[in-house]
């Protein structure tokens, strides 16, 4: 496993910007090399606030493009809470972006109303067809962190942490309201190309520490979002405090 790339920044926004430049820049080269791209978008202020930047960005073909979800509060379509919401606003609303190319996770509405399990397989089943039976080819996963460790809506101790059979899985306990949710397992993640972890704030400084000094997963779920090629960790100074 390559070592991981540490991009401390003065401040949120700073490290919003560089991510964002930095993003354009992938999405511009895996549309060179396999004439699209593919990114695992998440929300959290730091995440939502590297869309924003993004749809500043000049030249980047948005026709080619796919977007992905790592997790969902499992809501109503248009809920605020939502992740898909809060992309819509941030980033979606403004850019071309083909409607099919928006793979949002399924809402809490019509038959799944009330099973974030089968909203879970339902997404599972989109995923696997559009990579032949297999999960498609995720060229960067975006991921927020909590001051638990937690990324997506996998959390500390929760037993979808062990998942290695399911690629989606709902949750209907989650200690971080809503309780129920939808969410990629670490396979998942782990397929992904590239992985970049979003962090600002003094209260996620231990978290970081402990994830980069290799805790367990099931203490720290970050220290197992390992892409394949690359895994980079986008810090401010605060959150980058406890480094040595």
């Amino acid at each position: 496993m390559a070592t991981p790339d540490i991009l401390v920044h003065p401040d949120a926004t700073t490290l919003a910007c560089a991510a964002a430049q930095d993003l354009a820049d992938a999405i511009a080269a895996a549309q060179r090399r396999y004439g699209s791209a593919s990114i695992v978008v998440t929300g959290g202020s730091t995440g939502i606030a590297v869309l924003e930047q993004l749809r500043e960005h000049e030249g980047l073909d948005w026709s080619r493009l796919d977007l992905f979800w790592g997790d969902e509060r499992f809501l109503p379509t248009g809920h605020p809470d939502r992740n898909d919401t809060q992309a819509d606003e941030a980033m979606i609303a403004h850019v071309p972006l083909a409607a099919a190319r928006i793979h949002r996770m399924p809402a809490s509405e019509g038959k799944l109303a009330d099973d974030p399990e089968q909203a879970a397989r339902t997404y599972e089943e989109h995923l696997h067809h559009l990579g032949n039976g297999k999960l498609p080819r995720f060229d960067v996963h975006l991921l927020g962190m909590g001051p638990d460790g937690h990324i997506n809506s996998l959390f500390p101790h929760d037993p979808a942490l062990g998942q290695q059979d399911r690629h989606v899985v709902g949750v209907t306990a989650s200690p971080k309201p809503p309780a129920q949710r939808i969410t990629l397992t670490l396979p998942a993640v782990q397929h992904s190309t590239e992985v970049w972890l979003l962090v600002s704030g003094a209260a996620k400084a231990p978290a970081v520490a402990a994830a980069l000094r290799g805790a367990p997963a099931g203490e720290c779920p970050a220290a197992a979002a390992n892409g394949v090629l690359r895994t980079a960790w986008y810090l401010d100074r605060d959150a980058a405090s406890e480094l040595p």
